[in-house]
This record gives C-alpha cells, structure tokens and sequence, in this order.
C-alpha cells in the first residue's frame, strides 16, 4: 500500500460523516431546533478524526517528509493550501462550538449559525478531499523512493497507536476541568 491508500481510506469515512452532517442541516432547518448530541459527536469526530488523526498524519508526517523535498512550485503551492484548508476546518468547527454554546444557553439565532457552520463544512470537505486524492496524493508520492513511502506508512501506523491514548487523555482532562 502506498501512504495516500490509509489517507483516502480516511476520507471515506468523512465523506460518510458529512453526510450524517447533511442530514443534520436538514432536520435543524425542519424542526427549527438543534440536536445537542449530534453537535457533540460531530465535533468530536471533525476534531479528533478528521482534524487530528487524519490532518495530523498529512501535516506532522506527509508533508514534513516533503518539505524536505525539492518540490516544484505548483506542488509546495498546494500543499500550503492544504495547510490553510486544515486551519480553515478547524475555524469552522471552533465557530460551531462556540454558537452551540449560546444556542444551549438561549440564543436562540445562534441556531442559523450553527447551520451555517454545518453548511461551511460540507461545502469545504468534498473540494478538499478532491484536491487530496486526484492532485496532491498522486504528485507527492514522485518526491519518495519506495523506501520513504515505506518508512512513512510505517509512521503512520505508530501515529494512530497513539490516538487512542492522545483522545482519552483529553475526555479525562477535560472532566477534570468540568469538576473543578
């Protein structure tokens, strides 16, 4: 398996978030009412999945590695749009945290924000994932021997040993804080 493949199997599985997440627009539109279980698994997931594995692996390994590289300047242009896609996501999901906060405590036009935040999110994705899978994942990987994209995989493997350690320690702290 080249590195892009644990990449795009990732985004298969945000392309299926987003769709919960269309569905969700839908129903806030329909009952005029937010649904404040779906926000927090849909953060969670956007923050922890999307943003922190998933970017994570892009950004702390895949584009490390190539900014190693002598890249051309379309290819070095790119990536650093991704990297500002990334910083755009996490701003939106910041944004919807922030509006289903004052939604939950009575303000109530931070409804519209909150679809608006949603709305951001699936719009951005699919270009994104896009841009990922069918330009920037094919020309990358002309920048690493076999080896490197090898040795690459196998860092991406130890990243996600960690996640599941990184997440919990985060749940717990973040109890702790609620306590204190």
């Amino acid at each position: 398996m080249k590195p892009r493949g644990p990449l795009m199997i990732e985004h298969r599985l945000i392309e299926r978030m987003l769709e919960l997440v269309r569905e969700e627009i839908r129903q806030i539109k329909s009952r005029n009412a937010a649904d404040p279980v779906f926000i927090d698994a849909a953060v969670d997931f956007m923050r922890f999945y999307a943003d922190r594995t998933h970017h994570g692996k892009e950004e702390d390994i895949l584009f490390r590695v190539l900014a190693a590289k002598k890249m051309s300047p379309a290819d070095t242009n790119i990536m650093n749009e991704l990297i500002e896609e990334h910083k755009y996501g996490r701003q939106q999901v910041r944004e919807l945290v922030d509006a289903k906060q004052a939604y939950f405590q009575g303000n109530r036009d931070s409804l519209k924000i909150i679809a608006e935040k949603f709305t951001a999110l699936v719009q951005f994705y699919p270009e994104h994932i896009t841009k990922e899978d069918k330009v920037f994942f094919p020309a990358s990987e002309a920048y690493l021997s076999p080896e490197e994209q090898e040795a690459m995989l196998q860092e991406f493997w130890e990243f996600d040993k960690k996640m599941i350690h990184e997440k919990y320690r985060s749940v717990v702290e973040q109890l702790e804080q609620g306590k204190r």
